[in-house]
């Protein structure tokens, strides 16, 4: 075999805490050789993160460092930080978790990627380097890329600015590559694409692959060899197939029994954590509740009915005028009954997001209505509005944007109870449940949003969310930043929390295989119009409409000989990508 790209020896980082110290990383050993694709998973907090981090010289200079990393012979830790900055973009490149706060608000997204091109050869003019953006651009599938390239990071989907991430990772053709939770809060198509563009990109530069991720599907149809990673250390690595269906150590078998999947019904032989836990809480409930009423007959949490939501397009810097108009909503109907949990799914830019904001905005909607609890939002006094607060929450898809990092943990949970005139001792007893019902500790309240991982800042959001005691939880992509079994966990909870509290959850979610164990009811959007909508298994199992065949064929199957085996039909990008500007934004 040819000598390794990248060396990893004993690779430590430790951090210093108010706790103590803490160890990121321990004893960690690997190699990648050229061409290779290696996919470092494990739970959040277990180091993957800052291994790239290390590998790349990006931490701070708070950690303490020990062991050795080479990279094509040379030695990290001996390089001055102007030899790091040669290599950073050139010989090695990174496409991060999150592209909107990778790429620069302030900037054009050509001009971001034309400025990594320009940095490594200087001698490039600005117009040679526009036109090389511009071309990157369209080599990662951006229709009309010389228009897309004047536009700035928040007139991309999400889709689209994790595109545009990585043409600026490839863009001086390096020859590592490091893709951190690349297709984290993307929807199965886009998803699709991009892993399938990744692919793409190491086989034209012949680069190697570094994929850290916790989810096992895109592992299965992407990854050579995988690197399982518990509290900092490395608990077994080998073959792609090795791992899947040869795993050596408990953890590894217990982290694929977690991945629930959209191929297979509990009933056809589904084993995941998160399907059997979900079965329990079923078949607790049927005991529970022998002659519970039929759906028909159970009072409506919430009712939409021909929701409409349009955006104007204007044109001109000082003088805006209108030239056209986005339905980003365009006449949908469902509703919600208690203890029931419904499904919005489809790609971005369909409406998702915005369906739930008119929603949440509790207020007169452009057109149609909109009933919580039998009472039209748009007939609401201030005062009724304010107490129907507590009745409806929300979790967001970003668990970092969504919580004051001003703030600990346990004041951000008693907001809402403090707005709504929970007494101090009740606010108390409930924080403590609180935490206790999303898998953290009581003393976790004094610790800030900072001082936790993704999968536990989003606990911390869920926790927030049941504060009031909600009728309707609104949930926006609530696992999208959760290892498996942390998803696992909390998909139970939710159902435990539906059954015994007949809470009612409206759960957008771009992860199908979650979405089929998870909810009674599912609608399939796409561009602001229900295409489907009906009895969850039902349209698992036999889908009608042509988008929903497509929407299930691209959901990855974490099998590695199903994966490879696996055809799937392309949706429509310019449908996709005209749709998904408005609805990103808003």
């Amino acid at each position: 075999m040819s000598e390794p790209i990248l060396s990893v020896r004993d690779l430590s980082v430790t951090f210093p805490s108010e706790a103590g110290t803490v160890h990121a990383v321990s004893n960690l050993s690997y190699e990648v050789h050229k061409g290779e694709a290696l996919a470092i998973v494990g739970e959040s907090g277990s180091g993957k993160s800052v291994s790239s981090l290390a590998v790349m010289g990006l931490l701070p200079g708070t950690a303490t460092i020990t062991g050795d990393i080479e990279l094509m012979g040379r030695k990290i830790f001996t390089l001055e930080d102007r030899q790091l900055s040669e290599l950073r973009g050139n010989t090695i490149s990174m496409v991060f978790q999150d592209p909107l706060s990778a790429l620069t608000p302030v900037y054009r997204v050509g001009d971001q990627i034309a400025e990594v091109v320009r940095i490594h050869h200087p001698k490039t003019t600005a117009s040679a380097a526009f036109d090389r953006a511009v071309e990157l651009l369209d080599a990662v599938g951006i229709p009309e890329p010389g228009r897309r390239a004047r536009q700035y990071p928040h007139e991309f989907s999400g889709g689209m600015r994790q595109r545009a991430m990585i043409a600026m990772a490839i863009a001086n053709e390096p020859e590592l590559i490091i893709a951190d939770e690349p297709t984290t809060a993307l929807d199965v198509t886009i998803q699709a694409q991009v892993m399938e563009l990744l692919k793409s990109a190491q086989e034209m530069l012949g680069a190697a692959t570094v994929l850290i991720t916790h989810d096992m599907g895109v592992v299965a149809g992407f990854a050579d060899r995988v690197l399982v990673m518990k509290d900092s250390r490395m608990i077994e690595t080998g073959g792609v197939d090795d791992i899947f269906y040869r795993p050596r150590e408990q953890y590894t078998r217990d982290l694929l029994s977690a991945v629930p999947r959209v191929d297979l019904a509990e009933s056809e032989g589904s084993q995941s954590v998160a399907g059997s836990a979900l079965r329990k809480v079923a078949e607790a409930a049927e005991q529970a509740a022998p002659d519970a009423a039929p759906r028909e007959e159970r009072p409506a949490v919430l009712e939409v009915e021909d929701l409409h939501r349009v955006y104007p397009i204007t044109k001109g810097a000082l003088v805006r005028r209108k030239v056209g108009e986005q339905r980003a909503v365009d006449g949908i109907s469902f509703d919600i009954r208690e203890g029931e949990c419904f499904a919005l799914v489809g790609e971005s830019g369909c409406g998702k997001t915005t369906t739930l904001m008119e929603i949440m905005q509790l207020r007169t909607p452009q057109q149609g209505v909109i009933r919580i609890g039998g009472k039209e939002t748009g007939a609401l006094t201030s005062r009724e509005r304010k107490t129907l607060r507590s009745d409806v929450a929300i979790v967001f898809q970003d668990p970092m944007a969504a919580l004051d990092p001003r703030l600990p943990i346990g004041d951000i949970i008693r907001e809402p109870m403090r707005v709504q005139g929970y007494s101090a001792e009740k606010m108390a007893e409930r924080v403590e449940w609180l935490l206790k019902m999303v898998g953290l500790q009581p003393e976790h309240a004094m610790r800030y949003p900072t001082e936790f991982s993704g999968g536990q800042r989003q606990r911390v959001g869920v926790a927030r969310a049941l504060a009031c005691e909600p009728k309707l939880i609104v949930l926006d992509e609530p696992t999208s930043a959760l290892d498996v079994t942390v998803q696992a966990g909390v998909l139970a909870m939710l159902a435990d929390l539906k059954t015994r509290l007949g809470v009612s959850f409206l759960f957008v979610s771009h992860d199908l295989s979650v979405v089929r164990h998870i909810s009674d009811r599912i609608a399939v959007m796409r561009k602001g119009k229900i295409v489907e909508m009906g009895l969850t298994e039902e349209v698992f199992s036999n889908p009608q409409h042509e988008y929903s065949k497509e929407l299930l064929s691209a959901v990855p199957i974490p099998d590695p000989a199903i994966a490879r085996s696996r055809r799937r039909q392309v949706i429509d990008r310019e449908a996709f990508e005209g749709s998904g500007d408005l609805d990103a934004a808003s």
